[in-house]
């Protein structure tokens, strides 16, 4: 029996000093959660961005029906949490949060040795003070990009640090969960890497849900700063249960020869929108970002991309594919802009969606903003339903309905496998899909 634990509002700015009651931070970052609240109160009388949110409908989101929890459950409820990947690896650290609260963080004594810093976003707030305040919230996610933004910035509470030095090289991958276990929780998990010139990491997190029954908020930003001649790949896979409500702004930023491999895949939350950009600001610079999007029941999912060109000779490709079934729905609009000075860009996007359900739809809207002469840019959208003969064919063969559907959506995910160098995601990705078709064992 969960414990009936005190919150704080996060719409008032009564609850807003309450909250900066509870945090002992340096007065810089009080400053700035202050600036980011009356951002938020201003931007929320303000239209969002029509381009955007146009197919976005958020008239069941209540903002008030949601607060922040001020202590964590009782016992073991915060620990509580069906991983996708948390016991699936070896992993060099791992850090857990729950509704916004640290619960364990295991770091080990070679990521230390290397002057790596592996740890919670607030931990680093008082031990790594200079660092934190010269990239969070200063380059790649703005307060002023939107309510959203601008209300993480203010109540941004769980979530990690990791900084790489030059020329560090962390072998295995870390790891971080974040999880919601109260009832109409508030999460505002904030992930902030940085790798300097020549070093290389890879991080899996994830995101998990205590009890399918209770209601939440997640409103996150993640930020991946990618120095010159640094290599780093991110996996996020989204598995909130579908009665949490799910808001991020994603963004990263790859300097000169540097590279990025993001890995998405969206599985879980009743809403979701995700604002996601990948700005490639040095020459050579290359991105690679894979989206598994696979929804169910009444769950509505959405995902705004942008790649952003801006200096020479640099590359991205991504690659998103949907599966959509019962009465769900995906969104997904996709922009390649490309700078004057970009010249040589070599970009890249498309998105491809199966359908399984008559009610179940699709909206792919790629697109192109080019202002440089000597590129190449192309991009594309398809849409289909499974193909009855394929189906026939594996029945014919003794393979009932269900496990023939499993091969044929696991075969239309088999391109993001192919793409993904990391056994344990792409393991789980297909472990994944395998739930969400209803076979668990």
């Amino acid at each position: 029996m969960q414990t009936a634990m005190p919150h704080i509002s996060i719409t008032t700015s009564e609850g807003f000093e309450a909250f900066l009651a509870t945090r002992n931070e340096p007065d810089w970052l009080a400053q700035r959660r202050r600036e980011a609240f009356a951002l938020y109160q201003s931007l929320c009388v303000v239209e969002l961005d029509p381009e955007e949110f146009r197919r976005v409908d958020l008239r069941l989101f209540r903002p008030n029906d949601y607060q922040l929890v001020a202590d964590l459950p009782d016992g073991d409820e915060a620990n509580q949490f069906s991983t996708l990947m948390e016991h699936r690896g070896d992993f060099g650290g791992s850090i857990a949060h729950t509704d916004g609260h640290l619960v364990r963080s295991d770091v080990t004594s070679e990521l230390v040795e290397q002057g790596v810093i592996f740890c919670s976003l607030s931990e680093a707030v008082l031990k790594h003070e200079e660092l934190v305040k010269k990239y969070l919230m200063t380059k790649a996610v703005l307060p002023d990009a939107d309510r959203f933004s601008a209300w993480h910035a203010a109540f941004w509470t769980g979530g990690l640090f990791l900084y790489v030095p030059r020329h560090v090289t962390i072998e295995k991958p870390l790891h971080s969960l974040i999880g919601l276990a109260s009832s109409k929780a508030a999460d505002y998990s904030h992930t902030l890497i940085v790798l300097e010139q020549g070093a290389s990491a890879t991080l899996l997190e994830e995101t998990a849900s205590a009890d399918e029954n209770l209601p939440g908020l997640h409103i996150g930003a993640i930020e991946l700063l990618v120095g010159e001649e640094a290599h780093l790949r991110y996996v996020q896979l989204q598995n909130w249960h579908h009665r949490v409500f799910h808001f991020a702004h994603q963004c990263g930023h790859v300097g000169r020869d540097a590279s990025l491999q993001w890995t998405v895949g969206s599985l879980g939350s009743k809403f979701s929108h995700v604002h996601q950009d990948v700005m490639l600001n040095g020459q050579g610079a290359d991105a690679q970002v894979n989206g598994i999007i696979f929804a169910t029941g009444r769950q509505k999912l959405s995902y705004y991309t942008q790649q952003y060109h801006k200096a020479p000779n640099t590359h991205s490709d991504l690659l998103y594919k949907d599966v959509v079934c019962d009465r769900s729905r995906v969104i997904w609009r996709g922009m390649i802009e490309v700078d004057p000075v970009a010249q040589k860009t070599d970009s890249y996007q498309r998105n491809d969606s199966l359908i399984l359900s008559h009610d179940a739809r699709v909206d792919a809207i790629p697109g192109l903003k080019i202002e440089a002469d000597g590129v190449r840019c192309t991009h594309g959208a398809t849409a289909g339903q499974v193909d009855e003969e394929q189906i026939l064919y594996c029945m014919s063969r003794g393979i009932s309905r269900g496990e023939a559907m499993h091969l044929i959506v696991n075969g239309f995910f088999q391109q993001i496998f192919d793409r993904i160098p990391v056994e344990i995601v792409r393991d789980t990705l297909s472990q994944s899909v395998q739930t969400k078709l209803g076979f668990d064992n």
